[in-house]
């Protein structure tokens, strides 16, 4: 009806402007005022109007993903059961007079699973699945983001309702955006607004609802969230969700190359050992790229080698066609050489392959792997990383006497491990507070430890020239050397 109104509005105002035209009137003043005014109803009236009606979230439909599909997270998981069982045992936890949880924070590096982690949750506890974004709730618009915090809530209900369940869950992504601390944003308060709507709706859940509401938030930002949201009553319990274990990375493997046909040399646990510090999302990347490497040899196995190189092009990229000078070659596989010779004698078997080919920004790297995972990290093995780190440069200035920018990133992370060295209280400073160290006495005490570590490095690949000269005349010869190739080329040769 609206419609019908606009177009005959439309209609006679066209008709007005035409019969001025004919008898003679400028019209041009006139345009411009009705394309003026159209324009501010457009951006003060039409599109806020549009705005405030947009929906928010979006009604996943029934999932099946279960906890059981979910590897490498035991420990969250175990916790995040444990909250929701409150919802499945309502008439139970109400007779010993329990409060319920309202809100669960999934906490984690990106790729981990949370969202994952939520879709199970609500499978588990057989709840409406309702998911959002922080970023929806964002608006320059005052009072939005807070109608839309209120319309999430109650779409949640009805969803909940029409599929006939007895709960419903409301997964948050990105709650830092949401949820981040009051008093930031000084130009206007539509932020804090919009926060307020969300604490204010998280109070009134009450587990005498007919529907019951759980929120799940996920961050990787929990330092920003404002503390009247992470208080009891509202996000109850917080679960971490870190990065897995070699164990839980075997987990994760297997449950990604169930549906693929792998070759007998394939050895899960030995790929997860060589995925050391991978998150979830990089290894069903990892199983995903080495499908597609077979696909491209019109292999019908996924065999080992397409393992290796799934993992070198997710950690590094691409291979690129690229080709250096033979000078510039040569130093390169000195360089490397440097690296995985340290490397090997330091930390034994801790080298997985050495190559001078081109991936991404890498013109040459060694990748590392470790037979355990390592939480605590002790002075002797910081060192050793800081030597491994110095290592290509020092190599570089020992068999071609000077050094280039290669290792410029190596420099970088020498020192950020010296600072650790320094801020654990493990160096001559001892324990010192971090806030209150002067940047000259800080600067002294990094190029203390790295002199120190460089003079080492240089002595002990002195002793090694033979075996430094050999790794790398293999590398200009075969440009890729496995572990077990630099083992041999070091083995009874090493000083």
């Amino acid at each position: 009806m609206i419609m019908k109104y606009k177009e005959v509005i439309i209609g006679i105002g066209a008709g007005i402007i035409g019969y001025m035209a004919i008898i003679g009137i400028d019209i041009l003043p006139f345009i411009f005022l009705i394309g003026f005014s159209a324009a501010l109803y457009f951006i003060a009236g039409g599109q806020l109007i549009k705005v405030k009606n947009a929906s928010v979230g979006e009604n996943k439909k029934e999932s099946f993903i279960s906890f059981d599909d979910i590897g490498g997270q035991e420990v969250a998981k175990k916790e995040l059961c444990e909250a929701l069982d409150f919802i499945k045992c309502s008439d139970k936890i109400k007779a010993l007079g329990i409060r319920p949880l309202k809100g669960i924070l999934l906490s984690g590096s990106p790729g981990t699973g949370k969202t994952l982690l939520a879709k199970a949750a609500a499978q588990y506890t057989n709840s409406a699945f309702f998911s959002a974004s922080g970023s929806e709730f964002v608006e320059m618009y005052v009072g939005v983001g807070a109608k839309r915090v209120r319309q999430l809530f109650d779409q949640a209900r009805q969803s909940a309702k029409k599929l006939n369940k007895r709960s419903a869950v409301i997964f948050i992504d990105e709650i830092e955006v949401l949820g981040g601390k009051r008093g930031k944003n000084h130009s206007h308060q539509e932020h804090d607004q919009t926060l307020n709507e969300l604490l204010v709706q998280m109070d009134g859940i009450s587990s005498d609802e007919d529907i019951k509401i759980l929120v799940i938030g996920a961050t990787n930002r929990s330092d920003m969230l404002d503390s009247a949201l992470m208080r009891p009553g509202r996000f109850d319990r917080v679960v971490k969700v870190d990065l897995p274990d070699k164990k839980g990375r075997a987990h994760i493997l297997k449950l990604h190359t169930r549906n693929k046909p792998l070759a007998q040399d394939v050895d899960i646990v030995s790929i997860a050992k060589d995925t050391f510090g991978f998150s979830g999302a990089q290894l069903e990347s990892v199983a995903n790229e080495a499908a597609i490497l077979a696909m491209r040899e019109d292999s019908k196995v996924i065999t080992s080698v397409h393992f290796k190189n799934a993992i070198e092009k997710v950690m590094m990229g691409e291979k690129l066609d690229r080709l250096p000078s033979s000078d510039e070659k040569k130093r390169i596989a000195v360089h490397e050489s440097g690296h995985a010779l340290v490397g090997e004698l330091i930390f034994p078997n801790s080298v997985a392959s050495v190559n001078v080919a081109s991936r991404s920004n890498a013109l040459g790297y060694v990748r590392n792997t470790q037979e355990d995972d390592m939480f605590l990290y002790t002075l002797d093995y910081l060192k050793g990383r800081i030597s491994v780190s110095l290592a290509g440069a020092i190599a570089e200035d020992v068999i071609l006497g000077s050094r280039s920018t290669g290792a410029s990133s190596d420099f970088q992370h020498a020192s950020d491990l010296a600072r650790h060295i320094i801020f654990a209280g493990m160096s001559e400073l001892g324990i010192i507070s971090p806030e209150d160290l002067p940047k000259d006495k800080l600067h002294e005490a990094i190029s203390s430890i790295l002199s120190d570590v460089e003079e080492s490095t240089m002595e002990l690949l002195k002793k090694n020239m033979d075996i430094l000269k050999r790794i790398t005349d293999e590398l200009l010869d075969k440009e890729t050397l496995t572990g077990d190739e630099l083992k041999t080329l070091i083995n009874g040769k090493a000083a």
